[in-house]
């Protein structure tokens, strides 16, 4: 099984031989000790943008880091006067698209300060990583929710992909500093013990996992007030996919997978499905519902902890049975349910059974 590392959404760009002070296509700043054909418009804004410690931050004062925009030269540097800010995260792809990124950036220009901070990137997920072996949504920052364990959009999955990479020495990968493979090593299966003693016991059954875990006891925990602690019919996805491509499988994920597979057979919606519909009785004229429909399966974001039931939880952080429950903005602006563990069902998992003779 392969996993798209984050580098399709954006193009590796080099502009012709020259010397310059600017490079007027991407605004970018550039030493006159460098030749411009070793230059790539989009890596020079994120190495802009990596902070001290290592990682890069997925928004600034609340405005989404967007390295397909154009940036002037004041705004790259004032990106680098930010370089101590502590809001280096692997949300929302953050850090490990950077990474992967610069490599093939590096591969494509051979300009070393790729590289170099591909490798200082590399190095901020090995410091991150818990003693769990978990990895939190931020750090150093450590607010709130932020330093619990966190499987929420796949932010620790796409770490233990990066290092993954590095530990296997893959594609661009192989050309990274030699003594960051044992690191690498060590710290996967480090991560996939975490992620076997945070699969959730339910009523003495191993099930999936909830999107934050807490980093000291490794029990469900809660996020922002509409997700709460509870089962993850979307984030579990992601972990299964994960242990699936694993090398040499050893019998304690053998076990999770299978059950993991067990719990989204017995949790899903039959016969119903999701539209976004207009409603002009709603402040911005439409709803998000969900419908009956023959052949359809849903499976819910969150499920109850004891009842296993789906749960819908608005901004009052209360539960409640059913989608049209909570409020509008919620419905519209969040998924609460959709069709994630399909493709893992249907194709992914009967392969990785076939594969390994299960």
């Amino acid at each position: 099984m392969k996993y798209p590392l984050f580098i399709a959404a954006l193009s590796l760009a080099t502009v012709p031989a020259a010397w310059a002070l600017e490079c007027l296509a991407g605004g970018v700043v550039i030493s006159q000790a460098t030749p411009i054909s070793q230059q790539d418009t989009t890596a020079e804004k994120m190495l802009a943008f990596q902070r001290s410690v290592g990682g890069w931050p997925k928004a600034v004062n609340d405005v989404k880091v967007d390295y397909r925009r154009r940036m002037s030269a004041d705004e790259l540097k004032t990106a680098r006067r930010d370089a101590n800010r502590e809001d280096a995260t692997i949300d929302n792809n953050a850090t490990t698209r950077e990474i992967t990124y610069l490599l093939a950036a590096f591969k494509n220009t051979t300009n070393p300060a790729y590289r170099q901070a591909a490798e200082k990137g590399i190095r901020y997920l090995l410091k991150m990583q818990q003693p769990s072996g978990g990895f939190p949504q931020y750090y150093p920052e450590s607010n709130l929710y932020r330093a619990q364990i966190t499987y929420n959009d796949n932010a620790m999955v796409n770490a233990l992909q990066v290092l993954k990479a590095m530990a296997d020495k893959q594609g661009d990968f192989a050309g990274v500093d030699p003594t960051l493979v044992a690191p690498a090593q060590r710290a996967v299966a480090q991560g996939v013990q975490c992620i076997l003693k945070t699969q959730y016991v339910q009523h003495s059954k191993l099930t999936v996992w909830c999107a934050q875990h807490d980093r000291t006891t490794l029990l469900p925990c809660k996020a922002r007030a509409f997700e709460l602690a509870s089962l993850s019919g979307d984030e579990s996805v992601g972990i299964t996919e994960f242990l699936m491509s694993l090398d040499q499988p050893t019998p304690e994920v053998r076990r999770a997978i299978a059950a993991a597979v067990a719990w989204f057979e017995t949790s899903k919606i039959p016969n119903m499905a999701v539209k976004d519909i207009t409603d002009p009785k709603q402040p911005k004229g439409r709803d998000r519902v969900m419908v009956p429909e023959a052949g359809s399966t849903l499976w819910a974001r969150f499920y109850d902890l004891d009842t296993n039931q789906p749960i819908y939880v608005g901004r009052d952080g209360t539960k409640h049975s059913q989608l049209a429950d909570i409020e509008v903005e919620r419905r519209t602006g969040y998924v609460y349910a959709s069709t994630w563990p399909e493709k893992l069902l249907t194709r992914e998992y009967p392969k990785w059974q076939q594969k390994w003779r299960l």
